[in-house]
């Protein structure tokens, strides 16, 4: 049986938002999308990008997988979804902006540092984590039992591993270069509501709002 929940919240949304924004929803429908961000999240639950940014319909081009990784550009696979909709986003739609948004307690990111074992005989998220492993290089060694301070480096750092995989596209190349295409990255703190966006020149995180409380104090990976 379908959800209950689900069909509680899409009656909610239909007397609510949709009956608010209908107009807009029919002139996407027939003018298409034209997001001039695409955001790359994780697709951890609590972490949803058009909720964090307050996103209408049409707003934002969004692509979440686990632990919100870009993979380096290659063609000997078969399947390349994220690839793909990176693909989508800078040649057809040429979004101006696209965001790498990390986020603190994510499990993929903690699994990885953790070096646990499959979740099955395929482990796909073991290999998909794979592609991380030269943000490794850039912290010292954890031991056997990473800290948390060191899980959000290296969260950090992941981030930092994605925007150079970003370059590793030709197109997103070409569009940087030419200053059509801007690259960014961000972090999110579930608990505390901070999100920290990266300085391209100082490679610092830094809290976009200040007065929510405290930021978290580490704030670079280096």
């Amino acid at each position: 049986m379908f959800p209950d929940s689900l069909i509680a919240g899409y009656k909610s949304f239909l007397g609510d938002r949709f009956s608010r924004e209908r107009q807009r929803y029919e002139s996407l429908a027939t003018t298409g999308q034209s997001p001039e961000v695409l955001v790359i999240g994780c697709c951890d639950s609590r972490v949803s990008p058009e909720v964090i940014f307050d996103a209408g319909p049409g707003e934002l081009f969004v692509v979440r997988n686990v632990a919100n990784i870009v993979p380096p550009y290659e063609v000997g696979g078969q399947f390349h979804g994220t690839s793909a909709a990176l693909e989508f986003a800078v040649e057809a739609l040429k979004v101006k902006h696209i965001v790498i948004m990390g986020h603190a307690s994510c499990g993929g990111i903690r699994s990885f540092a953790e070096k646990r074992a499959p979740l099955s005989s395929g482990d796909f998220i073991g290999k998909w984590m794979s592609i991380i492993a030269p943000a490794l290089d850039t912290l010292e060694d954890p031991g056997e039992t990473p800290s948390d301070d060191y899980v959000t480096r290296l969260g950090l750092a992941a981030v930092e591993q994605s925007l150079a995989n970003l370059m590793t596209f030709g197109s997103v190349r070409r569009r940087v270069d030419a200053g059509e295409l801007q690259l960014h990255g961000a972090y999110f703190g579930i608990a505390s509501g901070h999100l920290l966006v990266r300085d391209p020149k100082t490679r610092r995180f830094e809290a976009v709002v200040s007065d929510i409380g405290t930021p978290p104090s580490l704030l670079r990976c280096d």
